[in-house]
């Protein structure tokens, strides 16, 4: 797997592989229409799991809170409960070692900003804490784990952790050795573009950047208040918010991943225990974050459990429905979005999905929130390919605030172009992201 022009993780190999079809690599890769998709995989796993909901999946329990003790809730971009766990399994022994995302120690020679990598104590545990909106792949830390004896963890987003998932099914191996996933809820993946266009923003060159912290944590401000900080190789930094960004809303879609458009997961429902932000009030202004969390295992429920008594952690039981409203934008672009892009004319391959064609019946305002994300999505790549070309980042930037300001005019009725589109029928009090 490699970085393509567009920053995104592409698989690479010799012309007659990648033009021939490979039936071991159909079963085990996520968006392949041969491969076994998440309710299958959920049944195998979790089939005696207390609940079932066809947006959560198979789950024992879920919780909102955060870390108690040490600095795992300060340290990380929410409550600290995605470390605090991964630490756990390390502590009492369960694992000996945890693959996850972490800087990388010298982003010019790398080529990239951040890789997986593998962590055999808490020390090296934390310095993978926080978001990563950044391309990274597995194939790497995979094979160390077919090399080396152990218990392993290995934290992912949900399309990487179905990945792990098939691949245990298909190399015994890793079936023996992984004993653990730990899955973040996903809205898309960005391209390593969105980590070049925030230097250009504050006035850097990507190359200067030593490393990236996407949601540098203020405990004053709200959590959904993100903020961004470039630290450069002299040891200076720069910081914007992301609404000063002109690719700061997340949901207009810029620089995501194609294959995001294809995938109906967002909380990782075949892993073990799930992490996500709790994006309602009164935990969304809470500036010191706050996770919701879905355990599928019954071993991770004994351990929150135990947390819990301990004081160690603070969590509170929270219903399917809570959870649900918490991630309510991403279950409506990866069901009722999908739906309808999967109404769409496609060359190729056709994705074979949990969610039924044209299952929605949508407003024209929400399909046409749905084709400006797609639009978005494909041209900011290449408008800032073309930017990049022409060493003037003024032409991605103006292209941007204009592509923006039609999308934030459909879908929250701003600006003139939301007058418009309320003339038009295509904006409203439907407008949500």
């Amino acid at each position: 797997m490699q970085l393509d022009r567009y920053g995104q993780m592409k698989p690479t190999g010799p012309g007659t592989w990648l033009q021939s079809r490979d039936e071991e690599f159909a079963r085990i890769c996520p968006f392949s229409p041969g491969a076994r998709d998440e309710d299958e995989l959920a049944a195998e796993h979790f089939s005696r799991a207390k609940n079932r909901h066809p947006l959560l999946g198979r789950f024992e329990a879920a919780f909102v809170g955060h870390v108690e003790e040490g600095e795992y809730r300060s340290n990380g971009s929410s409550g600290g409960m995605v470390t605090w766990v991964a630490a756990e399994l390390l502590r009492v022994g369960l694992v000996d070692c945890v693959a996850h995302v972490k800087q990388s120690d010298d982003p010019q020679s790398e080529g990239r900003l951040f890789h997986y990598s593998l962590s055999r104590n808490l020390q090296e545990l934390q310095a993978g804490a926080k978001s990563r909106y950044y391309p990274v792949e597995l194939s790497g830390v995979l094979q160390s784990i077919r090399e080396a004896p152990g218990r392993y963890a290995v934290v992912g987003i949900p399309c990487f952790i179905k990945a792990v998932r098939l691949a245990c099914a298909d190399d015994p191996i890793l079936k023996e050795r992984i004993a653990f996933t730990l899955g973040l809820f996903c809205g898309h993946m960005k391209s390593a573009r969105m980590a070049e266009s925030f230097a250009w923003q504050m006035g850097q060159d990507i190359r200067q950047v030593k490393r990236l912290d996407y949601r540098k944590k203020t405990p004053e401000r709200p959590a959904n208040w993100y903020r961004a900080q470039l630290t450069l190789e002299n040891g200076e930094t720069r910081a914007q918010d992301w609404w000063h960004l002109v690719d700061g809303d997340w949901g207009a879609g810029f620089f995501q991943n194609p294959a995001c458009n294809f995938c109906d997961d967002v909380v990782a429902e075949t892993a073990d225990i799930a992490f996500g932000d709790a994006w309602k009030e009164p935990y969304s202004s809470d500036g010191r974050g706050t996770n919701v969390v879905i355990v599928r295992s019954k071993g991770l429920l004994d351990a929150i459990y135990a947390g819990i008594d301990e004081k160690r952690i603070a969590l509170s039981n929270i219903d399917s429905e809570f959870v649900v409203a918490t991630q309510a934008a991403g279950f409506r672009q990866r069901r009722e979005g999908l739906s309808f892009r999967l109404t769409w004319p496609r060359m190729g391959m056709r994705p074979r999905k949990r969610v039924h064609t044209g299952s929605h019946s949508l407003s024209r305002q929400r399909m046409a929130v749905y084709i400006m994300r797609y639009w978005i999505s494909f041209w900011s790549h290449r408008v800032f390919s073309i930017a990049e070309l022409l060493h003037c980042p003024g032409v991605y930037m103006l292209w941007a605030r204009a592509a923006l300001a039609c999308y934030q005019g459909v879908a929250y009725s701003r600006g003139p172009i939301g007058r418009i589109a309320q003339s038009l029928g295509l904006s409203g009090s439907e407008g949500r992201s």
